[in-house]
């Protein structure tokens, strides 16, 4: 979708609710109100009172501390809260959103235990990434069989307004999808503090390393973005036998940086479906 499409699209949104109002529902608020979508149609449950005036502040979206009337007027709600507090905050809510759609972005937790908890079939689950605080954001989507395709147009809406996004068949993918950029964010971060580090230790300083790591990895990102070929095959293309590129690399190989990066990817799937067990109906 473009950001013409999106932007016209939001215009069509009906009155929007989020139950939690924390960095990724401000994203989404944020994405939302930047492409015209008014605040006056935004209702938050957000029980933090700190979180509550950075969204009037923001925003000018006077949240309320628990659910009540107000949600009723909602005609999509998106639940933006952690898996441990998902099945409280539904009881609460269950009987002011029964005729809404229904859009979680909370880790882990199956539609089936949200089916559950609402009492809906219509359930759409996102795993978004925190670049959407800054539009970035790359969003997976699943709908269950009762979302028809107006409804999924709309979600399209919302979350184009935080970046890209893709659906995907299965719900267990989703899985996948939280392990590789979901968690994803986190692990470029790690790299990020590691080439900065290094980079200071080899003599530049602490700004000048940590500049030219993120320029880096933006640089990277864009080409591998803008190319038909595979990342393998852009590595190769920078890579001549006996340089410096080839001597980290095997560097890398020896330590069995890639393996080892597989392992924690999987480590994260593991979580997320745990999440699921953990926190689940």
């Amino acid at each position: 979708m473009t950001s013409s499409a999106s932007a016209a699209a939001n215009s069509q949104l009906p009155t929007i609710a989020f139950i939690g109002g924390g960095n990724m529902a401000s994203a989404i608020i944020g994405g939302l109100i930047q492409q015209g979508h008014p605040a006056s149609q935004i209702e938050v449950v957000e029980p933090w009172a700190e979180a509550r005036a950075a969204l009037r502040k923001n925003y000018g979206i006077d949240a309320q501390p628990e659910a009540g009337l107000a949600l009723q007027r909602a005609r999509i709600v998106v639940w933006a809260v952690k898996p441990q507090t998902f099945k409280d905050a539904a009881v609460q809510a269950k009987s002011h959103t029964a005729e809404a759609l229904h859009l979680s972005v909370a880790a882990g937790i199956r539609s089936d235990s949200i089916v559950q908890w609402l009492g809906s079939e219509r359930i759409v689950r996102t795993m978004p990434n925190t670049p959407a605080l800054v539009g970035k954001g790359m969003s997976a989507l699943y709908a269950r069989p009762a979302v028809g395709a107006a409804e999924r147009a709309q979600v399209e809406a919302i979350m184009a307004s935080t970046g890209q996004f893709l659906w995907v068949d299965t719900e267990k993918q989703l899985d996948a999808v939280t392990a590789l950029s979901g968690s994803g964010p986190a692990y470029v971060f790690y790299f990020l503090e590691a080439m900065t580090r290094a980079g200071t230790a080899m003599g530049l300083t602490e700004q000048q390393a940590h500049q030219l790591a993120i320029g880096t990895f933006v640089g990277a990102s864009e080409l591998a973005r803008r190319s038909d070929e595979t990342p393998a095959v852009l590595r190769q293309r920078v890579t001549s036998k006996g340089g410096t590129t080839y001597a980290a690399l095997q560097s890398m190989e020896t330590a069995g940086v890639a393996a080892s990066f597989e392992a924690a990817m999987r480590a994260a799937e593991h979580r997320a479906h745990e999440l699921g067990d953990e926190f689940g109906a």
